[in-house]
């Protein structure tokens, strides 16, 4: 079965540990790959040229904008949208094959889940998933042109498919980069998110973590990853606890900020 008309783009910096596996797994269900490189200063770029792909140099521009430069210089209107630590399995592959076995798919957009696979132990594919749309045509939606969000809201009336065979996702290297990436997403979605009121955001800080502890250890299932999904959980739950406690960070230097004017 031939390679259907899609491109497959991948935002990259410093991603040597996995960019030519990325790659390799990815053109068993795509015809393109395009790698938008923000300055890699390790064997990014010559390992992602080896495996297949077309590396676009670019500065970084934030996430939903870096992922508009890969729709941009893609080939096919029908993209993939991989982040550089993210697997197509043979079986995702040979899904999306047989969804173009005849043509463009019934449906414009697809989501399918992503599957964790942690640092030690197996790949946790009945649990913690993640739905993300990976799989749409551009002419349909494109990506926000935002710095911060990078997921795009599908368009009023547009029907969604499902894949069924998950996508791995090498997420974190571990404990340590795990929390530096919640530590520095948090920054970017609490300046970025509609500010809450004051006194919301105080009582987030105050009371709300338990809550985001057990939100990611009960209700996504963390518990069955043992001691390992204790500790993503907790780390979990703070990061989403440091959006809280950031946003009151803000009121407060607004205040200041205010005073001082006065």
């Amino acid at each position: 079965m031939s390679r259907p008309p899609i491109t497959a783009y991948i935002r990259a910096k410093n991603e040597a540990r996995m960019i030519a596996e990325v790659i390799r797994a990815a053109l068993e269900a795509v015809d393109e790959v395009v790698v938008i490189d923000s300055g890699s200063a390790d064997d990014t770029i010559a390992l992602a040229e080896a495996a297949g792909a077309r590396v676009l140099h670019a500065p970084w521009l934030g996430g939903g904008k870096q992922k508009r430069l890969g729709e941009d210089a893609a080939r096919h209107d029908w993209l993939l949208d991989l982040d550089a630590d993210e697997i197509v399995t043979p079986d995702l592959a040979h899904e999306i094959r047989a969804l173009f076995a005849h043509g463009e798919p019934p449906c414009p957009i697809y989501q399918l889940d992503m599957a964790t696979a942690p640092p030690l132990g197996p790949v946790w594919r009945d649990f913690n998933l993640v739905d993300r749309r990976k799989l749409y045509d551009r002419r349909v939606v494109r990506q926000p042109d935002h710095a911060n969000w990078d997921q795009f809201k599908v368009p009023p009336g547009v029907r969604v498919g499902k894949l069924k065979a998950p996508l791995i996702h090498h997420s974190f290297r571990d404990l340590a980069q795990l929390e530096e990436k919640f530590n520095r997403n948090s920054s970017g979605r609490a300046r970025d998110t509609a500010l809450k009121p004051f006194w919301l955001v105080c009582l987030r800080m105050l009371f709300a973590k338990p809550f985001y502890f057990l939100n990611q250890y009960v209700r996504r299932g963390l518990w069955r990853a043992g001691w390992y999904g204790f500790a993503v959980a907790s780390i979990a739950a703070h990061g989403r606890w440091l959006k809280d406690a950031k946003m009151v960070e803000i009121h407060l230097r607004n205040r200041q900020d205010r005073d001082q004017d006065e």
